[in-house]
């Protein structure tokens, strides 16, 4: 009776699931576009990654294969659950739909979760070949401030600088000083720090003080390396103490999901202090 019963559902299962193919089949493409959208929309409101989620952008894209917005959030759990064999496939079908989009997110996404500067900086470039006229802006951000990192993470420091240069000065032209990502400061200080230039090194830490209301552990940090190379001992020990209170109050750089470039821990600023006598 069981095993009937089993059947007899996936036999129901297996008619509607060719009756719907065929009433979609008869659907013109902006119909199939607008179920493919409803289809997609009532997807999105179940929590990323779950089942519910993940067979309704798959129904979205069966409905719609070129329904851009499903076919790349199709990728997303892949990216997340670290699967790039399965992730990059999927998302370069969506780069084929879209280019101007994916292209510059792309390079946002090898960037921080695959750490491939390289691949990164030429998707930023491509973005720029793709919009002379415009600056592409992944997750908010300008395309020059994630080459700066990236140039970082490569430890091309002149170019880093290059690009950090190229975002602050448009931002402050654009909108003011108070506009700039605080971590651009953040990151153009240390790329001055590594070419041992401590003074503009700790003109951009003080910068990301300024406006990030003197709350910092990693500007503190890095003050407080500066300081004891200089042998000022007073204020390394001052800088120190402040990066231990922010960061245990949680003012120190971090991403979700993945680690920061040059993310600080616990560990490394008590190093520190113990080195400083």
């Amino acid at each position: 009776m069981e095993k009937s019963l089993k059947y007899y559902l996936s036999l129901i299962c297996l008619v509607s699931f060719f009756s719907c193919k065929n009433e979609i089949s008869n659907l013109d493409t902006a119909q199939k576009t607008e179920l493919a959208e409803k289809t997609y929309q009532d997807a999105i409101q179940f929590r990323q990654g779950s089942t519910a989620f993940q067979n309704g952008i798959a129904d979205a894209v069966k409905i719609n294969p070129d329904y851009q917005a499903a076919v790349y959030e199709l990728s997303v759990a892949h990216l997340k659950r670290g699967m790039p064999h399965k992730w990059l496939p999927q998302y370069n079908k969506a780069v084929k739909l879209d280019s101007v989009t994916r292209i510059p997110w792309r390079g946002y996404l090898y960037l921080w979760f695959y750490r491939d500067y390289k691949k990164a900086i030429a998707d930023f470039d491509a973005s720029d070949t793709l919009t002379p006229n415009f600056i592409d802006a992944p997750q908010g951000h300008s395309v020059d401030y994630w080459r700066g990192i990236a140039y970082l993470g490569l430890k091309d420091y002149k170019n880093s600088l290059f690009y950090f240069d190229k975002y602050i000065a448009k931002e402050i032209k654009d909108s003011g000083e108070d506009w700039v990502e605080l971590t651009a400061f953040l990151y153009r200080g240390i790329a001055y720090y590594e070419i041992e230039d401590y003074d503009n090194a700790l003109l951009n830490f003080d910068k990301q003080l300024q406006y990030g209301r003197n709350l910092s552990a990693d500007a503190k940090y890095y003050k407080a390396l500066i300081f004891k190379k200089q042998n000022q001992i007073d204020k390394a020990k001052e800088s120190i103490e402040g990066a231990i209170k922010d960061y245990n109050l949680g003012y120190y750089n971090n991403r979700a999901y993945v680690e920061t470039l040059r993310q600080i821990y616990p560990e490394d600023i008590e190093a520190l202090q113990n080195s400083i006598k």
